[in-house]
């Protein structure tokens, strides 16, 4: 699964964030391969070059309801067991549809009706790797129409993971509202067309509702990213939101606007990461209206490098190049994040951890850019050779100083496995001057 947003604050430690939470601890669950799926009878996603729908074929990016529409289309009818008020699909299916059918191909039951264009068998793509337990417990509590907050750190497809359950659970993730310092209550509840505003006066008609609004009068699931970053007084408009399920308009006081109310079907998934600047504590009364769930890393090594590998080809096909970046490339890449992420290597030497979050979402991102410079300036330079160069870019983003813990890490386990003969790891040491320079 890989977007990127995790966790929340600086300020908020996960102990104190689970205060009258129902948490389960710290799962590991990442969104893979944005590679389409292929099927018995019908391929799912576009072809590079081919429109997928009439205006959607300039998006960079493709809403998870429409990029993956044949196999919702599939699974609600493939499962027409009981739903919660206002769901398109069942629990069940939520699930499936998130981590995939692995593999299997799922029949349709005799007798169903799907729509045009879906077909009878189909392969349920995996769109993020962790712990199903994980999306399980996640999909109850919306089914409970109870608050769900994910949090993590930066780049473990937090919101990846909030566009897939929402897509699932009522057809659109499209209901955001986009939390920074900035955010005002009005961005959480409505404002107004002052056009009309000053023309009618306040009418429900001047009235526009915010994305919150607009799901609850749907029974549809809002997402707020990165609440933290809101202030205190904007994120306790949430409390009453979400404990008495509407919203007052003292200025249609008098009138059947004046009280608008959560449809059936309502609820809010909210993100925050747990290292970040600029953020803001959760009051205790708002923590209690959510069920908090920790998407931490991928725990498995291959796995992470596998994601990272369809991630970064699916990157750089998607503008038309071939990808040229191999796999000793990317297991040095994978191996190098997750030693400075955990602060231990494989091997157990211990690494000074820098303080920006070495995140899977930034070695998707590093391996893509390899993968541009080898397609775009071929024969140039060794792909292995600028690798340091991107290493040294992510690690200084938080605190240029810690170059120089990028730099003990090369003195450290990158001297140690060149001095055991690995081919790749004495390729990286001898480009130690780059990080010098």
């Amino acid at each position: 699964m890989t977007n990127d947003t995790t966790t929340t604050t600086d300020s908020t430690s996960t102990d104190s964030t689970r205060t009258d939470s129902t948490s389960t601890g710290s799962t590991r669950i990442n969104s893979t391969s944005t590679d389409s799926t292929t099927t018995d009878s019908t391929t799912t996603g576009g072809v590079l070059g081919q429109a997928t729908a009439p205006g959607r074929e300039h998006r960079q990016i493709t809403l998870p309801e429409d990029r993956y529409a044949t196999e919702l289309a599939f699974l609600a009818a493939h499962d027409p067991g009981p739903r919660p008020p206002g769901w398109l699909l069942t629990p069940r299916a939520v699930v499936t549809f998130v981590t995939g059918s692995a593999g299997e191909a799922l029949g349709l039951p005799k007798g169903a009706r799907p729509g045009a264009g879906v077909p009878r068998r189909l392969v349920i793509e995996q769109k993020v790797v962790g712990e199903r337990a994980l999306v399980e417990r996640c999909v109850v509590t919306l089914a409970g129409e109870r608050g769900l907050l994910l949090v993590g750190e930066p780049g473990t497809a937090k919101s990846m993971l909030s566009e897939l359950l929402s897509a699932a659970v009522c057809g659109t993730s499209a209901l955001t509202v986009q939390g920074t310092a900035g955010t005002t209550e009005d961005q959480l509840k409505y404002g107004w067309n002052y056009a009309l505003l000053l023309a009618q006066g306040p009418t429900e008609q001047a009235m526009v509702p915010s994305p919150v609004l607009a799901a609850m009068t749907r029974g549809a699931v809002a997402r707020v990213e990165e609440v933290t970053r809101c202030l205190p007084e904007v994120q306790d408009a949430l409390v009453s939101l979400l404990s008495e399920r509407r919203i007052a308009v003292p200025e249609l006081a008098g009138g059947e606007g004046a009280q608008v109310h959560a449809a059936p079907g309502f609820t809010l998934i909210a993100t925050a990461n747990l290292r970040d600047k600029g953020v803001s504590e959760m009051s205790a009364a708002l923590k209690r209206r959510f069920n908090f769930e920790t998407v931490g890393p991928i725990g498995d090594v291959d796995a992470e490098t596998a994601l990272v590998r369809r991630q970064s080809r699916a990157a750089v096909e998607r503008v038309g190049a071939a990808y040229q970046v191999d796999d000793a490339v990317l297991e040095a890449l994978v191996t190098a994040f997750r030693d400075l992420r955990e602060g231990r290597s494989a091997e157990g030497w211990e690494v000074e951890r820098p303080s920006t979050v070495m995140s899977t979402a930034e070695a998707v991102s590093v391996a893509g850019s390899l993968g541009l410079a080898a397609a775009y300036f071929p024969g140039d330079r060794d792909v292995l050779s600028l690798l340091p160069g991107h290493l040294l870019g992510v690690v200084r983003k938080d605190d240029p100083a810690d170059a120089a813990r990028l730099l003990g890490y090369w003195d450290g386990p990158v001297r140690r496995r060149a001095e055991q003969g690995a081919a790749t790891w004495r390729a990286l040491w001898d480009l130690r001057a780059v990080l010098e320079n």
